[in-house]
């Protein structure tokens, strides 16, 4: 027969078999949820410093008729002004080095910065600076402006929707303030701008999708 301490043993470890069973529901009441995630929604008016570090631009192509190929350039820097009460005000001064491309391949990478395509030795930059803002409500609207790509430049409008705008006070200088951030998009033809090499393998159209945050300057 069993003895006395062994069960108070058996008794003790099937106690503790049905706390831990127990354990992970009640846990799961008592632990903290994680905090949702929330847009900014206060006041983007004013101007300012586009963050590089928090921005850039997406690119995407059609390849030898069968695909849609994207690549990326990392750095966009400038300045802009948003003030939904004062369109007339608004306005963005833009460039992107065309050094900062990355589409996934070195070599593509390489080819795509020589003479048939960017020409990055000669022309380093791509710039945009607008010239109106046309409003479509308090958040979006269509930004006017002028392109220079390949030193060619031509009349550009780009679809800008305000994500959000507000203090962030957690972020540590120089990310950190009053932030406000979009996304402005439009279609460009290559060929405009005298990019035409492979033009029976590559894409003539480019969709192009640009995300700023920016910082905003002391009023």
């Amino acid at each position: 027969m069993p003895t006395l301490s062994r069960i108070r043993l058996a008794l003790g470890a099937g106690a503790l078999s049905l706390a831990t069973l127990a354990a992970p529901a009640h846990a799961a009441d008592a632990a903290p949820k994680v905090q949702a995630y929330a847009r900014l929604h206060a006041d983007p008016a004013g101007s300012y410093t586009v963050d590089s570090d928090h921005s850039g631009a997406q690119f995407s192509i059609g390849h030898a008729g069968v695909g849609s190929f994207t690549g990326v350039f990392s750095k966009v820097t400038g300045t802009y002004t948003f003030d939904p009460r004062d369109p007339k005000a608004d306005k963005a001064d833009i460039t992107i080095p065309v050094d900062s491309i990355a589409t996934f391949l070195p070599l593509r990478d390489k080819h795509v910065l020589g003479d048939e395509f960017l020409d990055a030795a000669k022309f380093p930059t791509m710039h945009f600076v607008s010239t109106r803002y046309v409003p479509h409500g308090p958040r979006a609207g269509v930004l006017h402006g002028e392109l220079t790509l390949h030193g060619v430049t031509r009349p550009v409008a780009f679809r800008v929707h305000l994500v959000g705008a507000g203090e962030v006070s957690y972020l540590p200088k120089p990310w950190g303030g009053y932030l406000s951030g979009f996304v402005a998009t439009t279609v460009i033809d290559r060929t405009d701008f005298g990019i035409d090499a492979f033009a029976a393998g590559i894409g003539h159209k480019v969709r192009v999708r640009v995300e700023v945050e920016g910082v905003r300057n002391p009023s």
